[in-house]
């Protein structure tokens, strides 16, 4: 039975789990048990997940009772979702951003999105590992790692392909069949870089759209969290929970909607691109076409060539992290930026592989938000991002979206400009060159579409055309035990 279980569990999306718990073939207490079974035999390896929720079986049992006795609360009821280890829960589980400063910190109270995540019925199977401090730390630090968790690996080559960062955990988690669906935050293309490199969905919000209340901060202008999930389906599921003014995504999803949908194709963003990723662009757009879609190729947007700063970061981080860092447990040992750069020189074998660059240019700020430097770079991101890119484009051509590879400009202009973006498996590159920070670019690659402020319905039909016209989507051939080439 477990092994038939096991064998089904590969690939199946949440409708699937959830028409079988009410047919009664299936429970919620045996899904947790299957996802753990293969979080253990994968993940020693993989180390995607942080921590495991010592409550989840709990959890399961007492949302199959109240099945039986009141009925489903909707599509993720007793469904297993993780969250990267930046989103607090009042619970068992540490909120740490995988640093080991925070080891031992527990949230004193659900984020507003593992609150929405409980009231929807899901059970929180545990914690992805991350990028430590949203990969705000080092600017030599690979996409993946964290002090705590160490580092995650691609399912589709491990040692070998860039996993992405810095919802790493959270997207191989959901890529490797270890759980049905899990929750990522991004700041600039750290939802969609991970998606896209493990073959996988994930959607960056609109800013406001889902609460930050709760989440261990990198900015507040520019942060999101948002859905990471195996389908378009599951994606649009899970953000109607995290989202509570009611919306139901997936009545909206419509693979006809391409015979209408105008698309813009930005080629100044694809100019650097290798053979093999120039091949999967091309091959969507033919797909596109061939769906009904108009494609607008070339679309030139007034800010391209601009030379972007990321002051917002560097500002924000301070502020925003002191506050949150103020507000733990007596007995953690940091509370203050200043605390965790002076841990960390402390622990340094533990805690410094990668060292401390960006903590400590960081720190050199006033955490005021006062400084004129701020405040230009603030202005210039979402008037410029806006009025002269995505908003621009879009109006002068009449466009639905913007099409971009994966995380390659699209995801970083959505985030100045404070707009949703998502991405969907767009095929495999064979080959890959050495891209700057020296990860080899082949593997699993994401088309992503880029839209307006709040047009996440827009966005997921044509995610959700262009999916099923496709269905690139493939399970990485995990097997066994494997050993990273990475020396940790």
């Amino acid at each position: 039975m477990k092994e038939k279980l096991e064998s089904w569990i590969l690939e199946a999306d949440i409708a699937s789990m959830q028409a079988a718990m009410e047919a009664g073939t299936l429970c919620s207490e045996d899904l947790v048990e299957v996802y753990l079974e293969r979080i253990s035999k994968y993940d020693t390896w993989l180390r995607s997940i942080i921590e495991i929720n010592p409550e989840a079986m709990q959890i399961a049992k007492a949302l199959d009772a109240e099945r039986k006795s009141k009925g489903s609360r909707g599509p993720l009821h007793g469904i297993p979702i993780v969250l990267k280890d930046n989103i607090g829960t009042g619970d068992q589980m540490h909120t740490s951003a995988g640093s080991v400063t925070l080891a031992n910190s527990y949230a004193s109270e659900d984020s507003v999105v593992a609150r929405q995540l409980r009231l929807a019925g899901a059970v929180l199977l545990g914690k992805a590992n991350m990028t430590e401090w949203a990969n705000y730390m080092s600017q030599t630090m690979w996409a993946g790692y964290s002090s705590r968790g160490g580092l995650t690996l691609n399912p589709y080559g491990p040692g070998e392909l860039f996993v992405g960062g810095s919802s790493s955990g959270s997207a191989v988690a959901v890529s490797a069949n270890l759980v049905a669906a899990a929750i990522g935050t991004e700041t600039s293309g750290s939802i969609i870089s991970p998606a896209s490199q493990n073959g996988i969905v994930g959607l960056k919000p609109t800013d406001g759209l889902v609460s930050q209340s709760g989440i261990i901060p990198l900015t507040r202008s520019m942060d999101a969290a948002g859905p990471m999930a195996r389908t378009v389906q599951d994606v649009a599921i899970v953000l109607g929970a995290l989202n509570d003014d009611g919306t139901v995504y997936t009545t909206l999803l419509d693979k006809t909607f391409l015979r209408q949908a105008r698309i813009g194709i930005p080629r100044y963003y694809m100019k650097h691109l290798d053979e093999d990723r120039l091949r999967i662009v091309e091959e969507a757009i033919t797909v596109l076409k061939d769906q009904g879609a108009t494609i607008v190729d070339p679309v030139a947007l007034p800010c391209d060539g601009t030379e972007w700063d990321w002051n917002v970061l560097r500002y924000e981080f301070k502020r925003y992290v002191n506050e949150y860092l103020s507000t733990v447990a007596a007995e953690v040992p940091v509370h203050s930026l200043r605390d965790v750069i002076a841990y960390n020189e402390t622990h340094a074998e533990i805690t410094l592989k990668y060292g401390q660059d960006k903590l400590i240019w960081c720190e050199q700020t006033s955490g005021t938000l006062l400084e004129q430097d701020y405040l230009d770079s603030l202005q210039k991101n979402k008037e410029i991002a806006r009025d002269q890119g995505i908003d621009y484009a879009l109006a002068e051509h009449g466009l639905d979206a913007l099409l971009f590879l994966g995380n390659e400009g699209g995801p970083d202009l959505a985030a100045r400009a404070g707009y949703p973006v998502i991405t969907v498996p767009g095929g495999y590159a064979e080959n890959g060159v050495i891209a700057p920070g020296g990860y080899i670019t082949k593997g699993p690659q994401g088309i992503t579409f880029v839209g307006t402020a709040y047009s996440e319905p827009t966005l997921l039909k044509i995610a959700y055309g262009f999916e099923q016209a496709t269905k690139h989507r493939v399970s990485p051939p995990l097997t066994g035990n494997q050993n990273s080439l990475y020396d940790e």
